[in-house]
């Protein structure tokens, strides 16, 4: 441990463990099993493992660490959707779903407790991600842009309408408006734009006029859409919020839904002393 720390290594291999030893193979493996039960090695995949630098203590990376073995099950990628609102304090939602977004096609799988779902995006939605220090491990995360844009295309991802317009509101005070509307350009779905339009306005993030009109020109290029749990799959739910002529999106929710994040995205006053 302390030969590969002192290189500033946070990962290593088990030939590189068998080499550093200089004994067998199966001497090298009871060494490592013994270092994975102290908590000092964890294993990304194959023959392919992250390390705990000893002044940290073996119980140092908690959580945080089941993103960074996350992102070695797959080449590109990026942690998204619920998975990246979390880790933005987006929301408080607890996650036992590690959402890693790749075109590699995948099955599902287990990092610790947690549960891995592969999610397949086209690709002119596999963008908008960035690597994040993650207790010293560089993790591809999307940004708080996609992150938003990402939940709201696709809400069951993200913990349903009510929780994405939570997410919306809280990233929107930290948006940039004009990266937000680019994406939205190069994924080039007007009926996206119209949910993001409507969420914008019923949350009441600080949009400034020109954002405004340049997401109503975006939400032109489709027709009426819906907004609900499944857009794709929309059945008209009893007592639902329906149309809004702005944004010619029916809200296929209740309001009950809704409640706590209608206003959420006003930006809080900063009170001054007299």
């Amino acid at each position: 441990m302390l030969a590969l720390t002192e290189g500033r290594r946070r990962e290593t291999t088990r030939a590189e463990i068998v080499r550093l030893l200089g004994g067998s193979d199966k001497a090298a493996d009871n060494v490592i099993e013994s270092l994975r039960r102290k908590g000092w090695l964890e294993r990304a995949t194959w023959g392919e493992y992250l390390l705990v630098p000893p002044e940290q203590g073996p119980d140092a990376l908690g959580d945080s660490n089941l993103l960074a073995r996350a992102s070695r099950i797959a080449d590109p990628y990026y942690i998204g959707f619920g998975t990246a609102a979390a880790h933005y304090g987006l929301t408080t939602q607890h996650r036992s779903v590690i959402f890693v977004v790749t075109p590699v096609r995948l099955r599902p799988r287990e990092v610790g407790e947690s549960r891995v779902r592969i999610v397949n995006l086209s690709d002119n939605k596999f963008f908008g991600f960035e690597p994040v220090d993650v207790l010293g491990y560089k993790v591809m995360i999307s940004d708080r842009e996609k992150t938003a844009i990402d939940c709201i295309d696709r809400p069951a991802l993200a913990g349903g309408v009510g929780e994405i317009a939570t997410i919306l509101a809280t990233a929107s005070r930290r948006f940039d408006w004009n990266k937000a509307a680019g994406y939205l350009e190069r994924i080039n779905s007007g009926a996206l734009a119209r949910r993001l339009g409507w969420l914008v306005d019923y949350v009441k993030a600080d949009l400034p006029p020109e954002g405004r009109d340049r997401l109503l020109r975006l939400a032109a290029r489709s027709r009426k859409t819906y907004l609900g749990p499944d857009p794709a799959r929309a059945r008209a739910v009893e007592g639902a919020i329906g149309y809004d002529e702005t944004w010619r999106v029916f809200v296929n929710v209740k309001l009950e839904e809704l409640q706590g994040s209608a206003g959420l995205g006003r930006r809080k006053a900063v009170r001054k002393d007299a």
